[in-house]
């Protein structure tokens, strides 16, 4: 995992699943990942490919390694990002050009979020690393982090049309641990309505329960923004399904890539 001042909270996550993932600094990471390749080991290791021993041997750890993927987490931007679709842009595509230099393939866990990436596959299109994405059974990028967590953009549909006629947020425990920060922050922007969260057209709060344990105050979390502000809760049982499946998407495709490169590079040798 990359270190960083937004790291600490996915980090007491995955340490509470009993995940114990390796902390550095985004610039130590190529070197972690072998890409440092020292030269004057280089040199040597092509003499020695001359010898078919050596390069048979080599060829079979390389073979084996392809099939192994190293993931390197770079944990969300700060919150409040969304409110502002320029600066959001901005930082992701920076995080990409960053990633993409010792990456086989890049899974964004940022959706389609007001359509600030409509065009990323084209401005990245020259990228010599693929671009994968959160996407419904439809094959359609999902519209944001809500409709990944209900199973797709039909699922997100079919739970607005149940709440038409009465405003509704949606809380996934990441949005519901944190929404006292968003209101915060959201206090110091010339944009923000005090009485915006008060709105009695706003009566509703939808906890979507993804079935991941690792925040054991969600259902409390969710009361508190309901007593705050005067609304019924409305539960709804969402799945990490989707997300499962476009991960293991991407790491097939990362596998691909990295044995297409694999034997494009055996060719030349």
């Amino acid at each position: 995992m990359v270190e960083g001042k937004d790291s600490f909270g996915l980090l007491q996550k995955l340490k509470s699943d009993n995940c114990l993932p390796r902390t550095t600094p985004l610039d130590k990471v190529p070197f972690l990942l072998g890409n440092g390749n020292d030269s004057g080991l280089m040199t040597i290791s092509k003499l020695l490919f001359i010898l078919p021993f050596f390069r048979k041997i080599h060829e079979k750890i390389k073979l084996k390694a392809a099939h192994r993927v190293t993931v390197v987490v770079n944990p969300p931007l700060r919150l409040g990002l969304h409110d502002d679709l320029n600066i959001l842009k901005s930082e992701i595509y920076k995080n990409i050009k960053e990633m993409a230099s010792f990456s086989d393939g890049i899974l964004l866990f940022y959706c389609s979020c007001g359509e600030a990436f409509e065009n990323l596959e084209e401005n990245f299109s020259e990228l010599d690393c693929p671009l994968y994405w959160l996407k419904d059974g439809n094959g359609e990028v999902v519209a944001d982090c809500i409709s990944a967590a209900l199973g797709g953009n039909a699922a997100y549909d079919e739970i607005m049309y149940a709440c038409r006629g009465t405003g509704a947020l949606y809380f996934t425990s990441m949005w519901a641990s944190s929404w006292k920060q968003m209101e915060e922050e959201r206090k110091k922007s010339r944009n923000f309505r005090d009485n915006f969260l008060k709105d009695p057209r706003y009566s509703r709060v939808v906890k979507l329960d993804t079935g991941l344990s690792y925040d054991p105050d969600f259902h409390k979390n969710v009361q508190d923004f309901a007593r705050t502000f005067n609304t019924e809760i409305m539960e709804v049982k969402g799945s990490v399904e989707l997300t499962e499946k476009s991960y293991r998407t991407a790491k097939n495709g990362v596998i691909q890539h990295t044995l297409k490169s694999f034997f494009h590079n055996l060719q030349d040798m």
